[in-house]
């Protein structure tokens, strides 16, 4: 298997100024999207050698509604939290773990780092995926959106 970078943008959260940014929490929307996002990725046969997130309070809930599904446990990463580039995103996929990653994190970053690795200029919703093919040429393999993986999770959309 060529090794993968899957991108998942944390779900939904409380407006910007309920609190501290950091400790922002998901709403129930953002909830149930990371919870589709594990099931959907599952369903579609999808497993991941690591689960990495940000430190950030709603990506890091988001990791483990999407992991009730996916199994595993996340890993913090503290450079998620903001400004993660694409060969930050790279190293990741290195030897210590290798195959497909799955990072929980943030915008603009995922776009960002779409962009970067494969040219691809993509709008990143809250509580989409975003697959990347890694290898000389990487290309972006799928893009899903919320309401994408809420059906293929088998859920009305959240």
């Amino acid at each position: 298997m060529a090794d993968q970078l899957w991108l998942l943008r944390h779900g939904d959260a409380e407006p910007h100024g309920t609190r501290d940014d950091f400790d922002r929490l998901l709403t129930a929307r953002g909830e149930a999207q990371s919870r589709n996002a594990g099931v959907a990725l599952k369903s579609a046969g999808i497993s991941f050698s690591a689960v990495v997130t940000s430190p950030r309070v709603r990506a890091r809930d988001t990791a483990l509604l999407a992991c009730e599904a996916l199994g595993g446990k996340p890993v913090v990463h503290e450079a998620l939290s903001g400004g993660f580039s694409g060969g930050q995103a790279l190293a990741l996929v290195g030897p210590e773990h290798g195959g497909r990653v799955l990072i929980v994190g943030h915008e603009p970053d995922f776009s960002s780092i779409v962009h970067e690795l494969t040219g691809a200029r993509i709008d990143m919703k809250k509580g989409g995926v975003a697959g990347i093919r890694l290898g000389p040429a990487p290309e972006l393999i799928v893009l899903l959106r919320p309401r994408e993986l809420a059906a293929m999770a088998g859920e009305p959309r959240p």
